[in-house]
């Protein structure tokens, strides 16, 4: 009988166990469970670094500061070659005397300083966001001159304007935060990568060819040859020009030493050599075509080859989503649209007032008043007609003779 009880407090005590351990283990993997759901939720919606969402809007700041620079700096020295024209020889003409007035000097060195905060928002923020407000430049040129230099800036050239404007909130609300690398030790592992290989290689080949092969003989028939090597070349500008920005940057914070290593010195001496590459053609782009044509037709492809060559080096799409990458195409594209208009068709007068009325009576009285000068101008032709058949068949009958 105490067997039969020693053995039931036994089982008893196993059972309890066990629910025990069944308890513990199912506790256990629900906590863990847990975390690890918090943990990828965590991640999955981690907030940027605020050291990322300074660069970024330093970099914003410096390239819209770029654009009101490079933009004015247009009219200043327009005002001064104006100016100028009056009492020497033009520039156009082989003249010089622009480098004795101050105001072109001044137009000069807000260029500078254009480029330069340019050149310092591709260190702060991603190729995406700086590059496409470059058009921004355009949109202040367009609307200074139509206050200083009076020229005029039509209907279509306004919606031009505030289609720039609206692009490029889309590209700010939609651009990468993050730079994929932030020293030149991480730029040069990039760089070594297989894909960018590829791409500089194909770039470098292609360039050689256009300008060896295809230039010498279409460069004068065909607007593309020129701004296809402008904007290849332009894409490695840029691709230098960051990488010189990080450089300098880490240089300044005392990260790392990035002088001591060849690719800084190589990026510096590329970066010189490509813009005096791009800049002999695109001038020649200039000289040889209409600059509403080369502008707008320039701005795409160089833009176009900027993003490819930054996602392939920088992968700055990584860091978005599909609603930002579409959000983005969205903006540079309305922005296309805007330059287009502002270029295509500043040359034609036309206002709001020259739109079709909304009201229908006055819609109605602008129709019946355009048939009636229809009608009254066929009957003007009509009857002029008859009476030159009528003098034509009497001179032929001789009814009617020269005096």
């Amino acid at each position: 009988m105490s067997n039969i009880t020693h053995s039931t407090a036994e089982t008893q005590h196993v059972t309890t166990l066990d629910v025990t351990t069944a308890d513990f283990i199912t506790t256990t993997a629900s906590r863990v469970t847990t975390m690890l759901t918090t943990d990828s939720l965590e991640t999955a919606t981690a907030p940027i670094p605020l050291y990322y969402q300074r660069d970024f809007y330093i970099g914003l700041s410096l390239a819209v500061s770029s654009s009101v620079f490079i933009g004015t700096s247009f009219i200043v020295k327009k005002k001064a070659l104006i100016k100028i024209s009056a009492y020497a020889t033009r520039a156009g003409d082989g003249g010089h005397a622009y480098l004795k007035e101050w105001m072109w000097w001044a137009g000069f060195l807000l260029l500078g300083l254009g480029e330069l905060c340019n050149f310092m928002a591709y260190a702060f923020a991603p190729a995406t966001l700086v590059t496409p407000l470059g058009a921004l430049s355009v949109l202040v040129a367009a609307v200074l001159s139509s206050y200083f230099l009076n020229e005029a800036l039509n209907l279509l050239g306004k919606i031009g304007c505030y289609q720039c404007i609206l692009g490029s909130l889309f590209i700010i609300l939609h651009a990468p935060v993050e730079d994929s690398a932030t020293t030149v030790e991480e730029l040069q592992g990039k760089i070594l990568e297989p894909i960018f290989l590829v791409f500089l290689a194909l770039v470098l080949i292609t360039v050689t060819v256009m300008i060896i092969f295809v230039a010498p003989r279409y460069g004068h028939t065909n607007i593309l040859v020129y701004i296809v090597i402008c904007s290849l070349v332009g894409s490695l500008v840029v691709m230098c020009s960051k990488g010189v920005g990080i450089g300098l940057l880490s240089f300044f914070a005392g990260i790392g030493q990035p002088f001591r290593l060849g690719l800084m010195w190589i990026m510096i001496v590329c970066l010189v050599v490509f813009i005096c590459f791009q800049m002999h053609y695109l001038n020649k782009a200039l000289d040889i075509y209409n600059t509403s044509v080369v502008t707008p037709i320039y701005y795409v492809f160089f833009t176009v080859t900027v993003l490819v060559a930054s996602a392939i080096l920088f992968e700055e799409w990584k860091f978005m989503g599909f609603s930002d990458i579409v959000g983005t195409l969205a903006g540079f594209g309305t922005i296309v649209a805007g330059i287009f208009l502002l270029h295509a068709f500043r040359d034609i007068n036309i206002s709001i007032s020259d739109l079709p009325s909304v009201s229908k009576t006055a819609s109605l009285n602008t129709s019946q008043a355009s048939l009636n000068n229809q009608f009254t101008s066929e009957e003007e032709s009509s009857h002029f007609h008859t009476e030159s058949l009528a003098l034509l068949n009497d001179v032929g009958n001789g009814q009617l003779r020269p005096e």
